[in-house]
């Protein structure tokens, strides 16, 4: 998630090995690594702004982490990247078990979606009053992002005086949620407004502003941007997908979300794998996740792994909005940091 990169970070301006070892030469740095692949050097310094100092780091294991500047309000991007010391493989294998893969504090709940998507697919999620209080959800101010016929149905389709009221609404709202995959998988539908504040947020917009400022995408994969845009129309040949849940902790109250992952590879063999936000209760309007995982040359057994996210929320506009994304900036970083030590553990002692 973003801010301008650090001062003083000069970005490195060729991504050959040689002119790398020459411009650390140069400097005074020490030397940074000569392991990376020339497609994924270009990512890590042209792309995502890495500096020589941050390459010789990463090349030591060290977990790297910046801000990516921002080009509309309301976004926030940052970066991550880590050194491991295991097979590439296994990291992929190990990121279709989604579910696992994920376990971590703030990861309340989380399950995979089959395919096609089921109703019992949410069986496992439950949703309380902190998660979704709906008594009294209408089109203007409602507790959860809902489109507005969505939102007419609690007040249409619920008793409320009933003493099971609170468990109709919640069942109401897991069908609603899975109306919304079903269309999206599907291409029937797709939730394009949400109506629960006075100004509609329209997911569908925003993420287009996210897909347009992660040019690096259609650099690593030229036809994946347009695949995750007009998904399912669009066609990604060998492609991977699936979708999940979650429920997590942010912020004052859970969130609960739908995630699309695209799995795919680069002309130079790299992994490259997207999480695209399908759905968020609350705080995000549009995100895009873009992982990418290259093998050390030269190093069998090793590989890197570079995590990029950007995000936008309405709550990041607006009067404070400087602090609000300077909390959502460090919390951005620490997440990175924490997430990319957890994976290289879990991969290096598995």
């Amino acid at each position: 998630m973003p801010l301008p990169v650090r001062a003083g970070a000069a970005p490195i301006v060729s991504v050959s090995a040689g002119a790398l070892l020459s411009l650390a030469a140069l400097t005074g740095l020490a030397a940074p690594p000569s392991d990376f692949s020339p497609a994924f050097a270009s990512l890590l310094s042209s792309d995502l702004k890495f500096t020589s100092a941050e390459l010789v780091d990463l090349s030591r294991g060290k977990v790297v982490k910046h801000n990516l500047s921002a080009t509309a309000p309301g976004e926030v991007a940052a970066v991550g990247a880590v050194r491991i010391s295991a097979n590439r493989q296994a990291f992929v294998e190990s990121y279709r078990d989604i579910a696992r893969f994920k376990q971590a504090p703030d990861v309340l709940q989380i399950g995979r979606f089959s395919s096609p998507p089921a109703l019992d697919d949410l069986g496992p999620l439950t949703v309380g009053r902190d998660d979704a209080d709906l008594r009294d959800c209408k089109v203007g101010d409602c507790d959860v992002r809902l489109p507005a016929d969505a939102i007419a149905r609690f007040q249409r389709d619920v008793d409320w005086s009933a003493p099971d009221a609170n468990a109709r609404a919640a069942e109401l709202y897991k069908r609603l949620l899975f109306e919304g995959v079903r269309g999206y998988v599907t291409g029937e539908h797709r939730m394009t407004e949400y109506d629960d504040d006075k100004k509609p947020v329209r997911p569908v917009e925003d993420f287009a502003g996210v897909l347009k400022n992660s040019p690096y995408i259609g650099r690593l994969v030229p036809e994946l941007p347009r695949y995750l845009e007009a998904f399912p129309a669009a066609h990604l040949q060998a492609a991977e997908d699936f979708l999940y849940w979650s429920k997590e902790k942010f912020g004052i109250a859970p969130f609960i979300s739908v995630t699309h992952v695209t799995m795919t590879r680069d002309a130079a063999g790299n992994d490259v794998l997207t999480s695209k936000d399908v759905y968020s209760s609350r705080y995000f309007d549009a995100s895009l996740t873009v992982t990418v995982a290259s093998d050390a040359m030269g190093a069998p057994g090793n590989f890197y792994l570079v995590y990029v996210n950007r995000s936008r929320a309405n709550a990041l506009k607006g009067v404070f909005a400087g602090l609000r994304r300077s909390i959502v900036e460090r919390r951005a970083k620490g997440a990175l940091d924490e997430n990319l030590k957890r994976i290289k553990q879990r991969l290096e002692t598995r």
